[in-house]
This record gives C-alpha cells, structure tokens and sequence, in this order.
C-alpha cells in the first residue's frame, strides 16, 4: 500500500504518551518486529500535534532505536520522517480500516 509524507516542519509536536512495545499478539506477548530488519523491535508513542491553530493526537509506530531513552509526556520533540498510510482488514466478520502512523525517528528539542 502506498504511504503519504506528512509535513510536520511548522508544526508543535510533544509525546503524550510514552514510547511502549507495539505488540503483534498481545495475548502471546509476541512483540512487532520491523519488516525492513526483523531484528529490529518496534513502539508506539502518542504524540501531540498542534499546526495552524488545529491540534491532534496520533498513535505513531517508531524502531525501537527511533527514539532517546526517557522519552516522557509532555516533551517537545522533532518527528523525523512522518508518514501515514491507510489500512482495512476483517476481523470475526467485521471490517475495520483506518490510517496508521509511521516515523523513522524521534528526537527531544532542547
């Protein structure tokens, strides 16, 4: 599926919620991994995004790599390679779609 680049160089970014291990299956505990380097873990982080008056909070997949040690809410970050892409699957006879949210890296403003 394609992905869209999402332009966040005007806007204000903080973490809203801290960086945890996106799970594959959370009933085994299985952990995603990235498909580009499978021996790379991956996390979701919240983050906080206010452009042109308009704020918004998104769920944002990053490499376990992709981000500082300690990263806490309420810091202002830079989102290095933002992208969006569009998703739609059946589970147990219902369809659901959505957009999700991918970042090559995330860095504290100091």
């Amino acid at each position: 599926m394609p992905s869209f680049k999402i332009d966040v160089s005007t806007a204000i970014v903080f973490v809203a919620t801290a960086p945890e291990p996106k799970m594959a299956n959370k009933k085994t505990g299985e952990r995603a991994m990235d498909r580009d380097n499978p021996s790379l873990g991956l996390s979701t982080v919240g983050l906080l995004v206010s452009d042109e008056g308009e704020g918004n909070l998104y769920q944002v997949t990053i490499p376990e790599t992709g981000y500082p040690e300690g990263l806490a809410p309420g810091t202002p970050v830079k989102v290095i390679g933002l992208k969006a892409r569009d998703w739609e699957n059946e589970f147990n006879g219902q369809k659901r779609h959505g957009i999700s949210f991918r970042a090559v890296a995330i860095t504290a403003v100091a």
